[in-house]
């Protein structure tokens, strides 16, 4: 037995990065659809896509379908994220995983998830238990569809879930920055857009969804259709939970980005005679020992014991000497968030919607909204904690733990956090900015809101964004689509013409510098596969730095928000970079004008693409990143990046273009195991099959529910 005297998580002080203006309201209530009638039976009808298309007699049978059908697509996936969720990752695959099981456990999540469980209505318990009912049932029924390693982790308990939602959405958003849980956590985010009737061309509103997240693991989106009595609700959940996280029924839909929001807080604590000082006295701290199990190299299990101190901050999650760090979050007493997207996905118009959101169990996140009467809705959701004193600066760095008054307990209000309703611009955009650049000219002022609710700034993926729909008077549903695929480059816009200028000025007579030059100024400024200057813009743009300020003239400034920063402060040293790169890629053999695709490529599940897009950092809306980068051909391998995508508009009937960038499924020997990364590479997206007729038309399967399960129609 092994006793461990501290967890040795390793720290990042680094952050994520009320009154509301409404100037139309629309609360006409639509009636609900009649019941379905009796004799209906409860059935999934996989199209060619592998989209479970889910029509349930009742709502208990469609969390059951939601369940069958992820453990068909994601099954080891699940389980292995289960596992992760449990703090039982290093019983199943070894010491590397113990520091996961550590913070897991530290954070009490077993505990918590156990009582959130018992919090629930006896509908919700219902609905959990069958959701996992349904995996279960997917596994006794399909064994060889589970590794034997992963068969180990089963069966799933009505727990798991509780415990799948709080790692992932405590450790990966809330405090992923701060736990240093995140790889390249600047890079991981979403796009959303809101388009009301008077900007757009058919008079819709109309709506896009673009998360970017990893493409593996816990990231992983799922698409799904659910219909049962009085929902038609389509859209994608993150793989293991049970519920549409984003989606759209034919009267509304809603989407979540990343918000700049600071709701998970680190404090240094000062060590003395066995506890902390606070307020100059020595507080003890409330220890707890957890036994670990975890595999040896030998293949055998070893217990180690785990004290977990637990302060009046939170729990402890490093120690070095003197000091110590402990965490505190949000949000543990609000256990139904489960329920808010239930609701948000049952709602039939904004009065509804509202009604769901209002108690904000969703602790993080923005949302953003139409619907068919023609709202559009940005909303800064979250759990904000309701802060005594400071700025950003100060709770987005390691805060003062010596001090009482440093340490909250409430959370601010939704009338508290920053709204627009309806914006006679006529549309709403975020792409993971603070809420004050929604739309232009801004109505929201960061002056009418503590100063630590969001920081002011205004990066170029969000300017690009909102450049987009400002200077489009008329928007088209196609023109949309076209936007949301964009790769124009706006750090390219900024920065060419003094790169220029300084390669005239200082390159006059260096072949090399030259041939450089006119490649850039030969570049279409876009990130598709065929761009040629790409490849050397990129690496120009890194070696600067895409968020360091100093190197422009013109610093980013609220004045003007989309204009800046603006102009290269130091224009020999980026010449001299640029000549460094184009020697390099010489070197290497690779032409300065390759073509992006060439360079930058999509490698998953046996699939090899050229790719597009790039990291949002430079100032480009179609957002794929690597989160290993270059490798030692030369090529970047995308991993990340657009995720599940949708433009929807809401007319008389719902139109809607979707895609799932890597397939719904990651099955070994799943045909949806990357097969619309084609679409990806081609930049297309698909037709979405909202409405029964359509979905009947693209049925390559037909499950039927029985009393042991679905079974496939004999007619298939």
């Amino acid at each position: 037995m092994r006793k461990l005297l501290i967890i040795g998580l390793i720290i990042s002080s680094v952050a994520c990065s009320r009154k509301t203006t409404e100037l139309i309201d629309s609360t006409e209530i639509i009636k609900a659809e009649a019941p379905a009638p009796a004799e209906r039976v409860t059935e999934i009808l996989w199209d060619e896509w592998g989209v479970p298309h889910i029509y349930a007699k009742n709502n208990a049978d469609l969390y059951y379908s939601s369940g069958w059908a992820q453990m068909h697509s994601h099954g080891n996936t699940i389980l292995q994220n289960y596992a992760h969720a449990r703090g039982e990752a290093a019983k199943h695959w070894g010491m590397e995983k113990l520091e996961n099981d550590m913070l897991i456990h530290a954070l009490d999540f077993p505990n918590l998830a156990s009582q959130w469980y018992e919090k629930q209505s006896l509908e919700f318990k219902t609905f959990i238990q069958k959701y996992v009912d349904g995996m279960n049932d997917y596994m006794q029924a399909n064994p060889l569809s589970i590794t034997e390693e992963n068969k180990a982790i089963a069966p799933i308990h009505k727990e798991d879930v509780l415990k799948h939602y709080l790692f992932v959405i405590y450790t990966r958003f809330i405090a992923g920055g701060d736990l240093n849980t995140v790889k390249n956590w600047e890079h991981t985010g979403s796009n959303t857009y809101a388009v009301g009737p008077s900007r757009s061309a058919s008079g819709n509103a109309m709506l896009v969804m673009n998360p970017h997240l990893p493409w593996h693991d816990e990231w992983l989106f799922y698409e799904c259709h659910f219909n049962a009595p009085g929902m038609n609700s389509y859209g994608a959940t993150l793989v293991g939970m049970p519920n549409l996280g984003i989606a759209f029924n034919e009267n509304l839909g809603w989407s979540h980005t990343n918000n700049t929001i600071d709701n998970a807080d680190l404090y240094e604590l000062t060590l003395q005679d066995g506890g902390y000082l606070l307020d100059g006295v020595v507080e003890p701290f409330d220890v707890r020992t957890v036994s670990i199990s975890a595999k040896t190299e030998k293949g055998t299990l070893e217990t180690i014991e785990v004290p977990i101190l637990q302060s009046l901050h939170g729990p402890v999650v490093k120690q070095d000497g003197d000091k110590a760090i402990a965490i505190r979050l949000p949000g543990f007493d609000r256990p139904y968030p489960a329920k808010q997207w239930w609701d948000m996905a049952s709602s039939r118009n904004f009065f509804q919607f509202e009604s769901a959101i209002k108690e904000v169990q969703i602790p993080f996140f923005n949302i953003m909204y139409a619907d068919k009467q023609g709202n559009i809705f940005y909303m800064f959701n979250g759990q904000v904690p309701v802060r005594s004193t400071g700025g950003w600066d100060t709770w987005s760095g390691i805060v003062d733990g010596t001090k009482s008054e440093l340490i909250w307990d409430k959370v601010h209000s939704y009338d508290d956090l920053p709204k627009i309703k309806n914006p006679p611009q006529g549309w709403l955009q975020n792409a993971n900015d603070p809420p004050w650049t929604s739309t232009f000219p801004m109505l929201l002022d960061p002056k009418d809101y503590p100063p630590y609710m969001a920081p002011v700034r205004m990066s170029y993926r969000p300017q690009m964004s909102a450049r987009q729909l400002a200077e489009d008077e008329s928007i088209t549903f196609d023109e949309l689509v076209a936007y949301k695929m964009s790769t124009e480059i706006e750090m390219a816009n900024r920065l060419l013409d003094d790169i220029h200028d300084a390669a005239v000025r200082y390159g006059k007579g260096n072949e090399l510098i030259e041939q450089a030059d006119s490649v850039l100024m030969a570049w279409d400024r876009h990130a598709d596969a065929g761009s040629r200057g790409m490849a050397l813009f990129y690496q120009l743009a890194h070696s600067l730095g895409t968020y360091d300020q100093s190197i422009y003239t013109k610093k980013w400034s609220l004045d003007e928000p989309r204009k800046t920063p603006d102009g290269l402060a130091d224009p020999y040293k980026a010449i001299k970079k640029l000549e460094a790169i184009a020697k390099r890629m010489t070197d290497a053999g690779v032409p300065l004008d390759v073509p992006w695709g060439e360079m930058y490529r999509i490698r998953y599940n046996g699939h090899e693409l050229p790719g597009n897009g790039a990291d949002g950092s430079v100032g480009i809306f179609r957002v794929a990143w690597s989160e290993d980068g270059p490798q030692a051909d030369g090529r970047t391998y995308i991993d990340g990046g657009d995720t599940w995508q949708a433009v929807i508009e809401f007319g008389d009937k719902v139109k809607a273009k979707v895609l799932m960038s890597y397939g719904n499924s990651t099955q070994a020997g799943s045909p949806h195991y990357g097969d619309q990364l084609e679409l990806f590479s081609k930049k297309e997206m698909r037709d979405c099959y909202f409405y029964r007729e359509d979905v009947e038309q693209h049925v390559k399967i037909r499950e039927v529910l029985g009393v042991n399960g679905f079974t496939r129609d004999q007619n298939d």
